[in-house]
């Protein structure tokens, strides 16, 4: 009879983990990753049906798929994310920090709420899940990460100083990060998307200043005349998560359609 308390373990799974992985940008990010073999968590802060929907679509690329509840900007929720991801046998080698909001207006009138829950969501919340996936990812020396910040950090749009300033963060905690991690053989990168046709890109368009704002950008700013779409991001996500980027860290890649030339 085989003593099981000597017995070793089986080791952990790889597993990756998308926030705001329910719709948009995540949601392309998920299906995307769908084909690198490892279990993928699609974080949601409400929405259930729509997380569903994303782990439905990834099953349906050949992948397989969870979903997984927590707000980002809360500590104790990440660390309950991931010790259900422990629990499940996984470990977080491919974390895409996606999770962002909006909440728009001039610095004049922008509220201390407004200010804080951008910067606590895009950034802390990036932080918080960076944090909880490092202390693994070290020990195992291997990793990816993918902060998806915006070209709204390189070039800032009026009514938007919380958000600007929440991306550019992630940009410099990327390069940073990179620095610390790449001897313990974890890649740090960051995707900066333009005007994505995402859900976030429709609340901006809802103001006539909002529509007209984007018009000017797409007809005389844009290179490509056009707004993007989620899986394009997705597809360069994709490419810094694959062995194919493995000499790749530190960097953020634009993706705007020329918006930032």
């Amino acid at each position: 009879m085989t003593n099981s308390a000597s017995t070793p373990a089986a080791p952990a799974e790889r597993a990756v983990l998308v926030t705001g992985g329910s719709r948009g940008i995540g949601r392309a990010a998920c299906v995307a990753l769908a084909d690198l073999g490892q279990v993928i968590y699609v974080n949601y802060a409400r929405d259930r049906a729509a997380a569903d929907a994303t782990c439905a679509l990834v099953e349906q690329a050949g992948g397989r798929a969870r979903p997984l509840q927590g707000a980002v900007e809360d500590p104790a929720a990440v660390q309950a994310m991931f010790e259900q991801i422990r629990a499940d046998g996984h470990w977080v080698h491919t974390l895409v920090n996606n999770a962002g909001i909006v909440a728009d207006n001039m610095a004049a009138m922008m509220t201390l709420e407004q200010w804080r829950s951008v910067l606590s969501t895009n950034l802390d919340g990036a932080f918080h899940c960076t944090r909880a996936a490092l202390s693994t990812m070290s020990v195992r020396k291997a990793g990816s990460i993918v902060n998806v910040a915006s070209v709204s950090g390189l070039r800032a749009q009026p009514g938007q100083i919380n958000y600007a300033a929440s991306k550019a963060g992630l940009m410099a905690m990327t390069r940073g990060l990179a620095r610390e991690m790449g001897r313990y053989g974890v890649r740090v990168n960051a995707v900066a998307p333009g005007f994505i046709e995402t859900d976030m890109l429709e609340s901006v368009k809802s103001s006539e200043r909002g529509q007209a704002m984007l018009d000017e950008a797409l007809k005389q700013q844009a290179a490509l005349r056009r707004a993007g779409k989620p899986k394009e991001v997705a597809s360069v996500i994709r490419f810094l998560c694959s062995p194919a980027s493995s000499y790749v860290t530190g960097q953020t890649i634009v993706v705007d359609g020329g918006l930032s030339v």
